[in-house]
Order: structure tokens, then C-alpha cells, then sequence
């Protein structure tokens, strides 16, 4: 007795470390991630949206190859996130409009199929939550392995409507029969679709449109971590001005907004990070960064940090030397005038279209007023562009906005851009300026979730006049470049 005894109390005590231990970890990771009662709230939502004797089906995004054998790192699909937390490949999500009932009787509203549990993949490429991890941490009680979708007993015919995405394409095939190509190819047989019936799918549409309008409308946890995905990056913005010299490199300085995102805890960018100087500032989505030496010019940054899976999207144009020249001066106020006019016409119940007239209207008429621009008309020769758009889960969250609701997240990103040759006078030729800024939409205005990063001209060249946090950051000359007299 003795011995059994002196047995539980050291399992006892073994347990209360390692738990201790597991508590421990637990307490170095984010405290605000999103909830479960977040999730359910938005399957909620989309429930109550969808018409009588309706069936949702959300797969996960595809894994996609790298080079070789390595693959990028995987990123969800977003609607996947919005309704389950969900952040690994090969599963997939069913959401009934009507509470179904199992052959005991058991009734439930909705089932996510995950990827097994398996300690030797697991080993190489992390834990998976699993079936009980997942009714656990997403607090869905139907949850099942993928390989049990190919038999579960669903039949789609009984639906009206079977509302889903387009079906991913190219998707690879391993040998596990309950990977993502498996689940898709036997939805794609459950419901006898065709290529061309997918294509022509009236249900994706409806799919669409419905969770477009609950993404675009922002929640009060959505808000928390887009402010803070919207606040890091344009502290980035703020220490490469301040850090900014004509010697700098374009991906030297991309390398420095990405590093201060990740200091402040975001995991990534929302998007290819665009830096462009000079002529590279007129390539709209300009992702290589390569140039060695920006200059004296302008140095166009469109760079958005992703926190939680929330992504900002700001654009600084600023002078590597520090100040504007008077030509550069010219086009940037006019592009910050575009902006301003812009921002007067936000509001809940506005038409977008009236802030796109007032960005539009005031860049051709500064165009005509500077000789750019003969006629008004050909405004699209050097502002190629729309306004902006929603942000949230992707950087060009899902959503119309013909007319603007309160608690929505767009952009207001005017921009001018003059290459080499075009039809005006030379000293206008490779100046480039966007400004882009995250606006919330409330009752009898806006917010200007990006405040953070200054705009005006003055207040550009007063920030690149100071010093930075990564001034003092310099790396010994690469051994190689000194045994070439670099």
C-alpha cells in the first residue's frame, strides 16, 4: 500500500510539471488570438444569411511547392479562418442552414474534416490539432478525420442550394487519400460536377456575395487586430524614414520594414512588399526590389504588415535625400490634395463613387494646371488605378463598396505616375507617388486608422531628419566582397 501510494503521489507530482511546463509555453504566445466564440459567431451569421434547405461546403487552400521538396509556408484560406480558426491544409468545412440529425438521434448544424493526427509528419512539419484538437480549441463538436468524408453519410441532392467557393485548382496529389485533392475530387462526385457546371455554378455566386457582405462589415475583435496590423506598419514607415539615405538598397529597405514588423509581433506581410525608387515607382505592383543604390529620388513604399492573419495596406512616398524637389513637390501635394478631397466624402451611407469623382477630378485638373496633362480625359494616362478597396483577411478583402457601411475597412490610395518618354516635359519623367491610407468607416465620418505615418510634406521631411532605433544597425562587409576589393 505503501509503495502504490508513493507511486500516485509521484505521478501526481511529475503531472503537476509538466503541466506547469505546458502552462509555461503557453504563456510566450499571443494573448489575442481570435476565439472560438468569435467563429461561431460568424458561422452564425452565415446561417442566418443563407436561404431555406442550403448546405455550405469551405475547403482549405492547397499546399504550394517552393522548390523541390520544400513548400512555402502555408497560409489558410481565408473563409476557412473567418468561419472555424481552422489554419491547416487538407480539411474541409460544412455548414447546414438546417440543424441535421445523425442515425441517433444526435443533431448538429455543422462538421469539419481535418487532417489525422500523425506523430512522424508532426515530427517534421509540426502538431496538428486533430480531431479532439480541434473540438477542443474551435469548439466544434462534429469533428471527423478527412478520410471519413468519402463515406459519411451526406447527400447533396437533398439541398436546394450547395453554396461553396470556386474549387481549387492544380492541387497536388500525394498518397494520402484524405488529402485535399481526395476531398475536393469526392465532393466533386457526391454533387456530379463537371468543370464547366463549376464554372457556371449559380450557388458560387450566391456563396460570394453572401460572405462577402459579412466580411466586409468589420467586427470589434476583427477591428482590434486590423488597428494593430495598420499601427506596426506604419512604424515600419516611420523608421525607414527616419533611417533613409541615397546609399540604401530596395530590398535593404524592405528587409528593415519586415524586420520591424516581426519585432512587433506580426507574422508576415499581407502582400509582396513594393519598394520602388525612381522609375521602379511607376511599375504599379514592382516586387523585385532589386536595385542596389535608390538614390536621390523618390522611393515608393507599399508595404503592409499581416497580424493574426489581418492585413494593413500603406503606401509612403518619400525623398531618399530627404527633401522634395520642386517637381516632386508639385506631383506629391497633388496627389495628398486627391487624398484630402477624398476623405470629405466618407461617411456610412456614402457612394464610393463620389470619393473616386473628388480623387479623380482633382489630379486631372492639377495635371492640366502643370501641363502634364492636355485634357482631363486622358487623367487614366498617369493615374491607372482605382481608389482603393476593403482590407481585412485579404488585402483586398471580399465585399462590395458601391456604397459605404459603417465598420468597414477600406483604402484611399490616389497616386500619379510620369515614366521616361511620356508625352510632357522631361523634368517630370520618373516621379512616382501613391499615398495609401486605412480608413475605418464610422456613423458621420471616418477614422484614418493610419495616422500614425505622416503624410504632409513638412512633416515627411521633419521624420527623415531624425534619427532611428536602426541607424546603428550595420553588418561587417561579406568576406567574399573584401577578397574582391569591395
Amino acid at each position: 500500500m505503501r509503495i502504490t501510494s508513493l507511486y500516485r503521489h509521484l505521478f501526481a507530482f511529475l503531472f503537476s510539471i509538466s503541466t506547469i511546463q505546458l502552462s509555461a509555453q503557453e504563456d510566450f504566445l499571443p494573448n489575442d488570438y481570435l476565439g472560438k466564440e468569435f467563429y461561431a459567431g460568424r458561422r452564425d451569421a452565415f446561417r442566418s444569411a443563407m436561404p431555406d434547405s442550403s448546405v455550405a461546403v469551405i475547403f482549405a487552400y492547397p499546399t504550394r511547392t517552393f522548390s523541390n521538396d520544400v513548400e512555402y509556408i502555408y497560409h489558410a484560406n481565408p473563409d476557412m479562418y473567418y468561419f472555424s480558426g481552422y489554419k491547416e491544409p487538407h480539411a474541409l468545412l460544412i455548414i447546414f442552414k438546417e440543424a441535421q440529425t445523425d442515425t441517433s438521434g444526435r443533431s448538429y448544424k455543422e462538421i469539419l474534416f481535418v487532417q489525422k493526427k500523425n506523430p512522424q509528419a508532426e515530427q517534421w512539419t509540426g502538431k496538428r490539432l486533430g480531431t479532439e484538437g480541434a473540438r477542443e480549441k474551435l469548439g466544434i463538436p462534429e469533428v471527423y478525420n478527412g478520410a471519413d468524408f468519402k463515406n459519411f453519410p451526406i447527400d447533396f441532392s437533398r439541398f436546394k442550394k450547395v453554396l461553396h467557393d470556386r474549387l481549387p485548382a492544380d492541387i497536388p496529389n500525394s498518397n494520402d487519400k484524405a488529402d485535399l485533392y481526395d476531398l475536393v475530387d469526392q465532393f466533386r462526385q457526391k454533387l456530379n460536377l463537371t468543370d464547366k457546371s463549376v464554372q457556371r455554378n449559380p450557388d458560387t455566386r450566391l456563396y460570394l456575395e453572401l460572405t462577402g457582405k459579412l466580411r466586409r462589415i468589420k467586427t470589434t475583435e476583427e477591428l482590434g487586430l486590423l488597428r494593430k496590423a495598420v499601427e506596426i506598419s506604419c512604424q515600419a514607415h516611420n523608421e525607414v524614414m527616419k533611417t533613409i539615405h541615397p546609399g540604401m538598397s530596395e530590398l535593404e529597405i524592405q528587409g528593415l520594414q519586415e524586420y520591424v514588423h516581426k519585432k512587433q509581433g506580426a507574422e508576415g506581410v499581407g502582400y509582396g512588399s513594393i519598394v520602388g525608387s525612381g522609375e521602379n515607382g511607376c511599375v504599379l505592383h514592382y516586387m523585385e526590389n532589386t536595385k542596389t543604390k535608390i538614390g536621390g529620388s523618390l522611393l515608393l513604399m507599399d508595404v503592409g504588415a499581416e497580424y493574426h492573419g489581418y492585413t494593413a495596406d500603406v503606401t509612403r512616398t518619400v525623398p531618399a535625400d530627404g527633401k522634395y524637389s520642386a517637381e516632386e513637390r508639385a506631383i506629391y501635394q497633388l496627389v495628398y490634395d486627391a487624398q484630402e478631397a477624398a476623405f470629405k466624402t466618407l461617411k456610412n451611407g456614402a457612394k464610393f463613387a463620389d470619393a473616386t469623382i473628388a480623387a479623380r477630378e482633382t489630379i486631372a485638373d492639377g495635371l492640366v494646371k502643370l501641363g502634364i496633362l492636355k485634357d482631363k480625359k486622358d487623367i487614366w494616362t498617369y493615374y491607372p488605378h482605382g481608389l482603393g478597396h476593403h482590407i481585412g483577411l485579404d488585402v483586398h478583402d471580399r465585399g462590395a463598396m458601391e456604397t459605404l457601411l459603417k465598420d468597414m475597412v477600406i483604402t484611399i490610395e490616389p497616386g500619379i505616375y510620369i515614366p521616361s518618354n511620356s508625352d510632357c516635359d522631361k523634368k517630370w519623367w520618373g516621379i512616382a507617388v501613391r499615398i495609401e491610407d486605412d480608413v475605418l468607416i464610422t456613423e458621420n465620418g471616418y477614422e484614418l486608422l493610419s495616422r500614425f505615418s505622416p503624410r504632409k510634406i513638412e512633416d515627411v521631411e521633419k521624420l527623415i531628419s531624425q534619427k532611428s532605433a536602426l541607424d546603428n544597425f550595420k553588418l561587417e562587409p561579406l568576406q567574399s566582397e573584401k577578397k574582391k576589393g569591395f
